[in-house]
Order: C-alpha cells, then structure tokens, then sequence
C-alpha cells in the first residue's frame, strides 16, 4: 500500500477518534474509513495496526470494554497539547472567513471548518467570546450565494483522495447545452472560483500539452470513480501560474491581452474592484495616445481609458463588458470585439420589436 494512502487513512482515524464522545469500536472505525475515504475494502487489522502506530507517535489514544464491544477514543492529553488562546479580534476573522467560504457548505471541508469552529467557541473565555459578539455586529458578510455542495460531497471526497494518490477518475461530465460524456481525467487540484468549485486536471487523450489541462466544474460532475490506473503528475505544471492567467476560470496555457476603451466613471469603477491582478489601466489623449495622469481623478476628467487585462475566451469577458454598457468599447483583439458586437446586435435587434 502506498505510504500517502497509509498517512490520509491515518490522519481520517484521528478525525473520527475526535468527533467521537463515547469511543468507537474497530468495526465502526472501519466503517466510516471505508465510506468517507471511497476505499473499495479495508480490513480490521489494518485499522488496528494504525491505532498501534499512532499510539508509537505519541498520540494518546486509549481503549476500554463496553456493552458494545472494545472501543477507542483520544484522552485528555491529546486535547491538551492543542489549546490555543484566541482574541476578540482574530475571532471576528476567523467568522468573516467562515461566513466567506459557505459554498464549501455539505463537503468534509466545511465539517472541518464547523468542527474547528465549535471547538473555539467552547474553549475561550466567556469574557472574551462576549467581546467578539459585541464586535461581531460592526461587520457584515453579504453576497455570498446560497449554493452549497452537499448533493457532489461523495464525489469531492472520491476526487480529493485521487488527487492525493495521482489516479486516474472515470468521469460522467455534462457541459451546459450538451449531453453527457464518459471519459477520464487525471486530477491535479481543486479551485474554488467565484463560489464554484472547479477540478484541475489533465485530459489523458489530449496530446498537446499546452491543451492538456482544463478545468472542470463540479456542478457538472453526474459521476466520479476512481479507477486502478495511477498517472504521473507533470513537474513543469504550476498551478498557481496556470490559475492566475485570465480573469476568469477558462483553462488555457497562454491568455490574450485583451484592450477595452472605457469612460471615466467605468475606469474609476474598474480601479475599485480590479478585474485582475495584472491589469493595465491609462489615460489617453482625445487623439488615442496614452497620457500621462492619475485613475484616481477619472471621476473629475473628461479623458477615456484603456484597460488592458489576460483573458482566456471571450465568454468570461462578455459579462464584464456588458455591465457597463455603452461606456466600455472591446478594441482588441478582433475575435473578442467581434463577440461582444455579436451580442449587442442581437439585443439591439430583440429589442427593437418592441
């Protein structure tokens, strides 16, 4: 068995062991090992034998006779190593991010955020809690959407263990406006963007190695299953690069440098809430020549600007565009202008009937 499946049953044992009040037995253990890892079989001895090495690591894990049989469970000097102080302020930050993260609600990570959470509120101070909930109520989490993951948490689980063990996913995959296609991924990451959360793999049959990896969102995911082929991760893939190339989440190994002509109040929109990391934004002369001056005075100045930012299709650009209306003009490249003339003319044209 391969060491990394050994070390993330293991470390599943000590979640199990430390969500459980009255102890489990080896049969229970097993159990729950089987159904939240996805393993096809286990065997009793097995989980034994990861009790007896985490008890060798130091861990305190004790075992006594009930009615139910024998049954383990951490003791006190297990929790006791882990206490940490926490303040009013780090508290507030810590309930933004949770509040920040709810579409992980129904998958294992947001039980451990609940978990985690939990075991906060019951060892800080009452003092200190009463503090935070007074604070608490000077900021608000707004805009997070109701979408959740619960129905796809089998699925996130089967994936995630994949990615661990570099195997090879048999997939059932439905694209919008498509029927559904069986093929096999070999999954790299999760990503979550804009709520969604999104599977970084490889297509196998892809030969072209800059059209290898894509992303693949979960939402559309009607099966995962794990096969017994394992692939070999390629050391040049960085996914940090690779995520960070356009302003939205379509896959590709180089993005475009697309150019949009915006007004004045679009621009100081633009500069409040960036559309990516890496975006250009300059004055320019009423003759089209960039100028010299400040974002910050768009407001004030009668000028245009040119916004210049990564995109990797002009679907994820459309929206954008779109939103600020007449006040923002694709330039370049022809391909993306060409989209966004595409869908202005069909507006134009679905609402000149009226």
């Amino acid at each position: 068995m391969a060491r990394n499946e050994q070390l993330i049953r293991q470390h599943k044992l000590l979640q199990l062991l430390e969500d459980s009040r009255f102890g489990r037995t080896i049969d229970e253990l097993k159990y729950d090992l089987v159904a939240d890892l996805g393993l096809t079989t286990l065997h009793g001895r097995t989980v034994r034998r990861d009790i007896e090495a985490l008890q060798a690591a130091g861990y305190d894990i004790q075992n006594e006779m009930v009615d139910r049989g024998k049954v383990y469970r951490l003791g006190r000097n297990h929790t006791a190593v882990h206490e940490i102080a926490f303040s009013a302020t780090e508290l507030i930050a810590l309930a933004i991010g949770r509040e920040l993260l709810t579409p992980l609600m129904g998958t294992q990570y947001w039980q451990g955020i609940e978990t985690f959470w939990n075991k906060v509120q019951e060892a800080i101070p009452e003092g200190v809690y009463e503090h935070y909930q007074r604070y608490r109520k000077v900021l608000y989490v707004s805009g997070t959407p109701a979408k959740t993951y619960a129905a796809q948490a089998g699925m996130l689980k089967t994936i995630t263990r994949s990615i661990l063990e570099h195997r090879v996913v048999e997939i059932e995959y439905k694209s919008v406006g498509r029927p559904s296609t069986r093929r096999q991924i070999e999954p790299y990451a999760l990503a979550v963007h804009q709520s969604s959360i999104y599977v970084v793999a490889a297509a196998p049959e892809v030969t072209d190695a800059s059209e290898r990896l894509r992303n693949w969102k979960l939402d559309r995911f009607k099966l995962a299953r794990v096969t017994d082929e394992y692939f070999k991760p390629d050391p040049k893939v960085d996914l940090a690069k690779f995520l960070s190339k356009s302003i939205g989440i379509f896959s590709g190994e180089t993005s475009t440098q697309v150019q949009i002509r915006l007004g004045p109040r679009s621009a100081s929109y633009v500069k409040e809430d960036p559309w990516h990391p890496d975006q250009v934004l300059e004055p320019v002369t009423p003759s089209g020549d960039n100028a010299a001056g400040s974002v910050e005075d768009a407001d004030e100045m009668d000028t245009d600007f040119i916004l210049t930012v990564p995109a990797s299709h002009p679907r994820e650009l459309l929206p954008k565009v779109l939103a600020l209306g007449a006040d923002a003009e694709v330039l370049s490249p022809a391909e993306y202008r060409d989209a966004v003339a595409a869908v202005v003319s069909t507006l134009a044209s679905r609402y000149g009937e009226g």
